[in-house]
């Protein structure tokens, strides 16, 4: 995910990057976002936006996971959503309030779009910008119910592996959320091929994929920790999924 990045920005010493096929993909759904609009303009800053909440959720893993004592210095944005590479203590409230803290930004976001959206909806109703608004609040709930599927690695899924930790341990978590994740992952790809979805089908596979590393992960961590050898750490990318373009 590192590769074919560009580099926008560095806020509070984190790095913010863009993938380059993020303008292939903008390219082709951005035109289904103008049909929504009289001006064209605001097709193309709905779906800007999207990945604007999608950047406010992933600053808020990483700063989540810098208040704990960790490491978080990097952002990816990808057609996919936003992926933040972040590397908390090995204790299982540190992972937990650096995952938990992602969702909680679309929380706080609520109230202020619905309040937004129903303002400009009363004094301009009909418009482009009233339309936008509403789409960009409806947008938000969906981001915030999709990432808290408990499918990993989705944040519900981590989630759920941050809870299990507490009394399963830090391998055996992960283990039991990757396999709820093979799971999750294979239903949403069989409901997307149903639904004659590509998009949903594409993402399924990109759960599924990230839930097997997951499980091959946990087994070489639990097959390390009987030989006594250290286990280094490795980041935790929080994964946020933009929900499916129009």
């Amino acid at each position: 995910m590192r590769g074919g990045t560009i580099r926008l920005f560095r806020f509070a010493g984190i790095d913010v990057y863009l993938h380059f096929t993020w303008f292939i993909i903008a390219a082709y759904y951005i035109s289904g976002y103008i049909r929504s609009y009289e001006s064209p303009l605001w097709g193309i800053l709905e779906y800007v936006s999207i990945f604007v909440i999608v950047l406010i959720h992933e600053f808020g893993h990483a700063l989540a996971c810098r208040q704990v004592g960790g490491i978080a210095n990097q952002i990816v944005l990808w057609p996919l959503g936003g992926i933040a590479f972040v590397n908390p203590p090995r204790r299982a409230g540190a992972y937990l309030w650096s995952i938990a803290a992602g969702p909680l930004v679309n929380v706080i976001l609520l109230p202020l779009l619905g309040v937004m959206s129903m303002l400009v909806r009363a004094s301009a109703p009909g418009s482009d910008m009233s339309i936008f608004f509403r789409h960009l609040n409806v947008i938000n709930i969906v981001l915030l119910v999709f990432n808290l599927l408990p499918v990993f690695p989705l944040d519900g899924g981590q989630i759920v592996r941050g809870l299990l930790w507490f009394p399963f341990g830090e391998f055996r978590s992960l283990q039991i959320a990757s396999v709820i994740g093979l799971i999750g992952g294979a239903i949403l790809g069989v409901v997307g091929l149903m639904a004659g979805s590509v998009w949903w089908a594409i993402l399924a596979f990109f759960l599924v994929s990230r839930a097997w590393y997951g499980w091959q992960q946990a087994k070489a961590m639990i097959a390390m920790s009987r030989m006594q050898i250290p286990i280094p750490p490795s980041p935790e990318p929080p994964e946020n999924v933009p929900p499916s373009p129009r």
